[in-house]
């Protein structure tokens, strides 16, 4: 009569997944702070990664990495902050999860920094009135279209430019008598809106995980005022191209 197969031994087996630091459900939804219901449409949804680094010891009974934990905290802050869809989460963590994470602390630093020095160097209201001399009425349109965004402690430092180019050009003859208006600026936000948003992306794509933080942030800053200049180059050789261009298609045209 054969030998009886031995018992397993669980210990040659490799750990258990308790010892191996794995987490019940449980435990994972209080460490990240996200339910267990949210947790396991995560699952299915497929935004936790590989299924085969999930434990299950039983139908009911599942062991999950720790990893799980910073990943559900980053998806929940996604959805929460970015306010990203699930599945253009899914695929950003799929192509690049650490990437990804760059991403988010590069524009916090950035935002947290610009946020910082435009408190430090708001102007008051009365202060932006006595300085530049635009009607108030003209102040309250630009703040109701959004050009402006002055908070109870006055304008930041943006705001004051604005001011500033808009008392400048109704000094030189852009005055709502002859048909300019502050809704002009709208035009100028619309156009220069996709290319924010291109620069962004191209931004972050390039300095996102290459670049220490902190040093991302002063590349930002320091390219600030170039950039002002070049795009009033630009815009000023175009004015001038276009103008040209426009005289000799008319007189083609005679």
């Amino acid at each position: 009569m054969a030998d009886a197969a031995p018992a397993p031994d669980r210990a040659a087996a490799g750990p258990t997944p308790r010892a191996s630091g794995m987490l019940k459900m449980s435990q994972l939804a209080e460490r990240s702070g996200v339910s267990a219901g949210t947790i396991k449409h995560y699952l299915r949804e497929g935004l936790l990664g590989d299924q085969a680094d999930v434990v299950r010891t039983s139908r009911n009974m599942a062991y999950y990495p720790p990893d799980f934990v910073d990943r559900i905290r980053l998806i929940k802050r996604l959805q929460e902050e970015r306010f990203m869809p699930l599945r253009v989460i899914r695929d950003a963590l799929r192509d690049d999860p650490e990437r990804l994470e760059a991403l988010i602390e590069l524009e916090d630093r950035i935002i947290e920094r610009a946020t910082a020095q435009g408190e430090q160097t708001r102007t008051s209201r009365a202060e932006v009135d006595e300085r530049y001399g635009v009607p108030a009425n003209v102040l309250e349109r630009m703040e109701e279209i959004g050009v402006l965004t002055p908070t109870a402690r006055g304008y930041d430092a943006d705001d004051v430019a604005i001011v500033e180019a808009i008392s400048r050009f109704r000094a030189g003859g852009f005055e709502e008598a002859i048909g300019f208006t502050v809704y002009d600026t709208i035009r100028y936000r619309e156009a220069l809106q996709p290319l924010v948003e291109e620069e962004v992306g191209v931004l972050l794509h390039r300095l996102a995980n290459r670049v220490d933080p902190d040093r991302a942030v002063e590349i930002v800053a320091s390219g600030a005022e170039p950039l002002r200049e070049l795009i009033g180059a630009l815009h000023s050789k175009l004015l001038l191209a276009e103008l040209r261009r426009q005289r000799d298609e008319r007189r083609e045209q005679r």
